[in-house]
C-alpha cells in the first residue's frame, strides 16, 4: 500500500538548521591561536621595538662601524659556507643514493646528527679539535700561520657544521625519485659520466640544491650557539650579529639589539620566502 504525504497543501516545510563545524573551528582556532602567541606576537614585538624611533633611527644602529662590521662578517661567513655545503651536499647526497658501501646506513644517520646535538656542544668539539693549544690546531699555526678559533674561519666551521643536513635532505630525495632510464639512454648514446651528470641528472636537481642552499644560508645568519663558542666575541674581527645582539642586551642597548634582530628577521624572512616558492616550483615540475 502507497503512503501518502500529509502535508497539507500552502504548508511550509520545515527543514532542519544547518549544523556548524564547531570540530573544524576549534581545530583551525587552536592553531592560529598557537602560532599567533609563539611567532606572530613575537616578531611583530621585535619589529615594533626595532622602529620606536623611526626608520631613522633604526638606521642609525645598524649602520654604526661595530654593528655594520658584524653584519658584514655574519654575511660572508655564511655565503662561504653555503658555497662549499652546496657543492658537498649534494656529493653526498649522490654518494649515499646512487652506491652501496659498508657503514652507509650509520653515514645517513650521522648526517641528521647537527640538527640534534646542542649548538654548545658543536663548539666545544670545534674548539677541542683546532684550538691554538691542541694538536691540529696548534699545527696549523705554527707550520701555517692559521688561526682557526676565535677567528673567522672558526665560524665558518661551525656553520659548515651546524647546515651539512640541509643541502642533503633537500636533494636526496630527489635523487632517489629520478628515473635511471634518461641515464642509461645517455649513456647507451656514448655519453660520459660527467656528460651524463651534468646534462641529465643535474638539471632536476636545482632547485632542490637552491632550497637547500638558502635553508643553510638563513639558518647560518642567526647561528649563536657554536659561534659563540669558537669566534671568541671580539669587536671588528670575529663577533657575528647574533652575539652582537647578547653584547647589546647586555649593554642595556635594547634598540641596538632590537635593529639588528629586525634586519636578520628581514634578511630570514625573505629567503624563506624564496625558499618557499623554489619548492612550489619544484612541485609543479615534477607533477
Amino acid at each position: 500500500m502507497r503512503t501518502v504525504s500529509q502535508t497539507q497543501p500552502g504548508a511550509v516545510e520545515k527543514r532542519a538548521p544547518p549544523t556548524v563545524p564547531w570540530g573544524t573551528w576549534a581545530v583551525r582556532g587552536a592553531a592560529l591561536t598557537y602560532l599567533a602567541i609563539l611567532l606572530i606576537i613575537p616578531l611583530l614585538v621585535i619589529v615594533q621595538d626595532g622602529f620606536r624611533e623611526g626608520l631613522a633611527g633604526l638606521w642609525h644602529q645598524v649602520s654604526l662601524p661595530i654593528a655594520w662590521q658584524a653584519l658584514k662578517l655574519t654575511l660572508w661567513t655564511a655565503a662561504v659556507m653555503t658555497v662549499i655545503n652546496t657543492m658537498m651536499g649534494t656529493l653526498t647526497a649522490y654518494v649515499l643514493v646512487r652506491y652501496s658501501f659498508p657503514g652507509q646506513t650509520i653515514l645517513n644517520a650521522i648526517i641528521d646528527l647537527p640538527l640534534a646535538i646542542p649548538a654548545l656542544v658543536t663548539g666545544v668539539m670545534l674548539v677541542v679539535l683546532y684550538g691554538p693549544q691542541q694538536a691540529i690546531g696548534g699545527w696549523l699555526k705554527d707550520e701555517l700561520g692559521w688561526s682557526i678559533i676565535f677567528a673567522p674561519p672558526g665560524i665558518v666551521l661551525a656553520l659548515l657544521f651546524i647546515t651539512f643536513p640541509f643541502v642533503v635532505r633537500s636533494v636526496q630525495p630527489v635523487l632517489l625519485g629520478l628515473d635511471r632510464a634518461h641515464e642509461d639512454a645517455a649513456a647507451t648514446l656514448g655519453a660520459g659520466g660527467w656528460t651524463i651528470f651534468r646534462r641529465v641528472t643535474l638539471p632536476p636537481l636545482l632547485l632542490p640544491v637552491a632550497s637547500g642552499a638558502l635553508l643553510s644560508f638563513a639558518r647560518a645568519i642567526g647561528e649563536f650557539g657554536s659561534i659563540v663558542i669558537v669566534a671568541g666575541n671580539i669587536p671588528f674581527f670575529s663577533q657575528t650579529a647574533a652575539v652582537y645582539v647578547l653584547g647589546e642586551v647586555e649593554s642595556d642597548n635594547r634598540l641596538g639589539a632590537s635593529a639588528i634582530s629586525v634586519v636578520m628577521v628581514a634578511i630570514a624572512f625573505s629567503l624563506m620566502q624564496l625558499v618557499d616558492w623554489l619548492q612550489k616550483r619544484a612541485r609543479k615540475e615534477t607533477a
